[in-house]
């Protein structure tokens, strides 16, 4: 396996103060060449972080960064073959879109009607044509996206850096764009490490998802591994939005929630565990089979219900694509569950 980055035991501490705390804590991991990587977690987790000290913006305070195999821990920015697109875009407002993206390459000394040329090819590459005059301006989020894109690009990069690029686009804007750098990505065979805290949008995009947590690596995988078969609480919790409920473990195996009895798709030791329920993974009946339930809320959100049920586990959140049978506030019900979507870890 060649590996286009490699952290090796990277720490990294803020300042020069010995008893600051760390960002990031003894961190290693490889980026597939010619692969997509996500680097997931909550807000201070250490991703930005790792992000910048692969771009060369922050050195690590320990540990070791190899990019093709080269060590490149000490080299800055300007030694590195890397381009980092930006949440905010940083577009020059008073440069026109393909100014914008022959910049680095005049920069570089390339002569303008070479640049100018590569410029045309890379917008065409990211689905803009004939936007060439245009001021930044005058383009929506997207398409102001895709010039960003574009700039990135045309350096033909080793690695290709995001950071959370997708966040200032609506819903709708943000799925398209996520398939085009998807796209991209397998088409021109890019090695990219991009961070976003939204956990579908690292399902969508991601060959390799790592789940970042105060600084650590809770977890790493592929998207279906991380989200069928998390590793603790954490990695549960925040694939996904999925409940968590104590349940024992068995000699046999199985396990115990309430009236339930699952079938883990990995072995567990005996004792406490705790069950990773997603919304999804409830059926519901009305014989009153498995856990009992009286629905408190309904929501209708177009092409599903959310229900949240009352039970003696406590509520219960479910999403349910039936559209012809609604339930009404009040019911009883009872609530068995599927086999997918449900996982046990350990109890922390």
């Amino acid at each position: 396996m060649t590996f286009g980055v490699e952290f090796k035991n990277i720490t990294k501490r803020y300042g020069t103060d010995p008893s600051a705390p760390f960002a990031v804590k003894g961190v290693s991991f490889g980026i597939e060449k010619g692969t997509l990587t996500t680097i997931l977690g909550p807000s201070g987790c250490g991703k930005t972080t790792v992000l910048r000290m692969i771009a060369g913006l922050e050195s690590p305070t320990a540990g070791q960064i190899l990019m093709d195999g080269k060590d490149v821990t000490t080299l800055g920015p300007a030694e590195r073959n890397v381009s980092m697109m930006f949440q905010s875009y940083a577009l020059f407002p008073h440069m026109n879109v393909v100014e914008n993206v022959m910049y680095g390459l005049r920069m570089s000394g390339v002569p303008k009607e070479a640049a100018h040329t590569r410029a045309v090819d890379t917008l065409r590459n990211v689905g803009l044509v004939g936007y060439d005059e245009r001021m930044p301006s005058e383009l929506s989020g997207g398409q102001q996206q895709r010039v960003a894109l574009a700039r990135a690009l045309i350096l033909e990069p080793g690695i290709l850096l995001f950071d959370e690029p997708l966040s200032n686009l609506d819903a709708r804007l943000r799925r398209d764009m996520r398939e085009e750098i998807r796209a991209i990505q397998q088409r021109l065979k890019l090695t990219v490490a991009y961070v976003t805290h939204d956990q579908s949008e690292a399902l969508a995009v991601s060959d390799l998802i790592i789940v970042m947590n105060d600084g650590l690596i809770a977890q790493s995988g592929t998207p279906q591994e991380m989200y069928e078969y998390p590793g603790s609480e954490f990695v549960a919790g925040f694939m996904g939005e999925a409940m968590l409920f104590p349940g024992e473990a068995g000699p046999d195996g199985s396990v115990r929630l309430g009236p339930l009895q699952i079938t883990p798709k990995q072995a567990v030791e005996s004792g406490a565990v705790k069950v990773a329920v997603r919304p999804e993974a409830w059926q519901i009946n009305h014989e009153g089979l498995g856990v009992k339930g009286r629905l408190l809320k309904r929501s209708y959100l177009g092409s599903f219900f959310e229900y949240t049920f009352d039970t003696a586990l406590g509520n219960i959140f479910v999403v349910s694509p039936d559209l012809t049978n609604v339930l009404d506030i009040g019911v009883d019900v009872g609530l068995s569950l599927a086999d997918h979507g449900v996982s046990v870890v350990r109890a922390a």
